[in-house]
């Protein structure tokens, strides 16, 4: 499935070229970088449709508000969710109606070969905040807070319900981009509810549905992801130790096991493991990857400052940063060969 990008059932980082230590343009030929293989689902062009007071993502089906800062002012996640549900005066169903993103949806929306905002190229979004943008989805860490992507440089982490961010609702619902795992409802201060009404993550649970199982193992010590068609090793430390941005690119770049040709992968593969209803790791349920690590380097420098790479932080599930030569863990991914 992964071998046929335009079907693929992950998105792009958006990435097209290369950087190194230093945050230099290099050739991308044999970096392993993410540009070199720009994995993914590509995006269409025009990627956006934009009308009077909305905008049609061509690439996901979701439509944004043009307006992506339609209150002005930062928010608690109540506030927010509140703020969205009241644009649903004329919403027939709950399909047509406003509503915060989930965080995958949210994420969706981000070009990490951009900054300040991290958005695509060209992008008809007005009014866009550089800054923390609530999501629908609670943390499974303490659900007393939720998760927020950072639009100045891609960073997605939680930030507590009565702290402040933008409400940037979403419509519709991808009929690729995988759900988000989350599948219950909780309060402000982080008790458990019913999901009747509420129009968090867990109530909705848009997207693609997960297979079941979701992996199975597809030779010596590789796994296959059935919801995204990539092989994963098995082994989440291949390393056994950490290493700086350079040695894991390096230390991928001639593992091959099953006629696969291994790479590190982008953040967009390493976050479509993530499930957001775990926590330590943020993996499913019944994985089946041995020694999964805290801080996993991706192949995708940051879009902001080209020194510092994308990392998944997996105890968490929190997208992060990282100086390239400081040491993290090392996993491998490859497209699917069968």
């Amino acid at each position: 499935m992964a071998d046929d990008t335009s079907q693929a059932v992950y998105p792009s980082t958006g990435q097209q070229a290369c950087f190194d230590t230093q945050g230099r343009a290099v050739p991308c030929r044999s970096s392993g970088q993410d540009a070199a293989f720009s994995p993914g689902r590509p995006w269409p062009s025009p990627r956006f449709e934009a009308f009077e007071k909305e905008v049609l993502d061509r690439y996901t089906g979701l439509r944004w508000r043009k307006n992506a800062n339609e209150a002005g002012f930062p928010m608690t996640w109540t506030e927010a969710l509140q703020a969205a549900a009241g644009l649903n005066a004329d919403a027939a169903d709950a399909k047509s109606a406003w509503r915060l993103p989930n965080r995958r949806e949210l994420l969706s929306l981000v070009s990490f070969a951009a900054s300040n905002p991290c958005l695509p190229d060209g992008h008809p979004f007005e009014n866009v905040f550089a800054g923390w943008c609530w999501t629908s989805t609670s943390s499974a860490v303490n659900p007393a807070y939720a998760w927020c992507t950072h639009l100045l440089g891609a960073r997605t982490f939680y930030s507590r319900k009565d702290q402040y961010a933008v409400a940037w609702p979403v419509r519709g619902a991808s009929d690729w981009l995988p759900r988000t795992g989350q599948t219950r409802c909780y309060d402000a201060e982080g008790a458990e509810i019913d999901c009747r009404g509420t129009m968090q993550d867990g109530a909705l649970r848009t997207g693609a549905p997960w297979p079941v199982p979701r992996f199975e193992q597809a030779g010596e010590g590789v796994v296959r992801d059935r919801l995204t068609g990539l092989v994963w090793t098995k082994n989440a430390n291949l390393a056994g130790r950490d290493a700086d941005w350079t040695e894991a690119l390096n230390l991928v770049a001639g593992l091959d096991a099953g006629g696969r040709a291994f790479r590190l992968p982008t953040i967009m593969e390493l976050e479509s493991l993530v499930d957001a209803s775990r926590a330590y790791p943020a993996l499913p349920d019944k994985h089946p990857f041995d020694d999964p690590q805290e801080a996993l380097w991706s192949s995708t420098s940051s879009g902001l400052e080209q020194d510092w790479a994308m990392c998944l932080y997996l105890g968490k599930g929190a997208v992060g940063v990282g100086r390239k030569d400081e040491r993290f863990a090392v996993w491998a991914v490859a497209a699917d060969a069968s």
